[in-house]
């Protein structure tokens, strides 16, 4: 029998982001209105998280709208119309259809079915895995433009009463598109988990047919063990970052900006620090007053600092998202 060989698409030289668009909600909620709910004064949320004010989703503004416009931003950034992409890609925990996935939703209400679509789950670095993702498809030639978006309704999966969840996390959505280049604009992804700790960020019940039979059960929501999230996140995620600072052959006073998931200030502050970041380099910080926005956060962080004129087309970004698992993600970018 004759050995067969399979034709594959054809590779390219690198891959970029080409264009980038974000969606905040209207309501703007202050420390002020969470602080008497749980227990504590607005200052104590400023100083333990570093946010000041974040963003509610409406009735009117679902996960798909909001992932939608933010696409749609995006795309017209990157000049592109929708019949140039190939795959819309979403990371998102917070999409409440186990199927069909959000992406697919996505893609038709942009126009642009029938493209691939799927969803990625990596909680908080889902948008950095989905980078990576991203780059691998258009390098490889599987895909030419990939729509990638990080879309999460958050107050969907959070108990508005829980002390240690509730005035950190907000909604909001961010797309980029990556597309071909002739030389490489994505840098290698650095990327984990650490199950021994993954009881640190997870779900207080599991999505069961009861649920359904008995509506007095309670709601699965998020829940989290804050210190033991910041003291992993701080003690690895320096050396994660420097891996990818490594992989794309830079050195950490090359980079123009640091985009890490919106987390908590306290951790960014703790990261700047470990990386070595000289006193120059712009650091996102959109959870002042956009919150934890869990797989949107970095790529809204991205078109606000863009936007800010803090950082500008062309030059390195180090993304780095961490979350549920406890999972990790980070490579460096050349910014669109």
């Amino acid at each position: 029998m004759s050995q067969l060989s399979l034709s594959q698409a054809a590779p390219v030289g690198g891959s970029r982001i080409r264009g980038v668009g974000a969606y905040r909600p209207a309501r703007v909620v202050t420390n002020e209105e969470i602080a008497p709910r749980i227990g504590v004064d607005p200052e104590w949320i400023a100083r333990r998280s570093g946010i000041h004010t974040r963003r509610f989703a409406g009735p009117d503004e679902p996960l798909a709208m909001m992932a939608a416009t933010a696409s749609e931003k995006a795309l017209a950034a990157a000049g592109l119309s929708t019949d140039e992409v190939d795959c819309v890609l979403v990371a998102t925990i917070s999409h409440l259809l186990q199927m069909p996935a959000l992406a697919v939703d996505v893609a038709y209400r942009l126009g642009a079915a029938p493209t691939a679509a799927f969803d990625l789950s990596a909680a908080c670095a889902g948008f950095c895995h989905g980078v990576a993702v991203a780059d691998s498809m258009v390098r490889s030639g599987t895909a030419r433009n990939v729509l990638l978006v990080g879309a999460d309704r958050m107050t969907d999966v959070v108990d508005a009463d829980d002390p240690a969840t509730a005035f950190l996390f907000a909604d909001g959505a961010g797309a980029v598109v990556i597309g071909p280049s002739e030389t490489p604009g994505i840098g290698p992804v650095a990327w984990g988990a650490d199950g021994e700790r993954m009881d640190a960020i997870t779900m207080t019940g599991h999505w069961t047919p009861s649920l359904r039979e008995n509506p007095e059960l309670p709601w699965p929501y998020l829940c989290m063990t804050g210190w033991k999230v910041f003291r992993w996140a701080t003690e690895t995620m320096g050396q994660a970052a420097r891996d990818a600072i490594e992989r794309a052959g830079l050195t950490p006073d090359e980079l123009s900006a640091f985009i890490p998931h919106q987390a908590n200030g306290l951790i960014t502050d703790a990261l700047v620090k470990d990386i070595g970041l000289p006193a120059d380099t712009a650091v996102a910080r959109d959870i002042t007053d956009s919150g934890n926005t869990s797989g949107a956060s970095i790529p809204m962080a991205m078109e606000r600092l863009l936007a800010s004129g803090q950082a500008r087309s062309g030059e390195a970004a180090l993304l780095i998202g961490f979350g549920s698992g406890l999972v990790h993600a980070g490579q460096v970018v050349l910014l669109p």
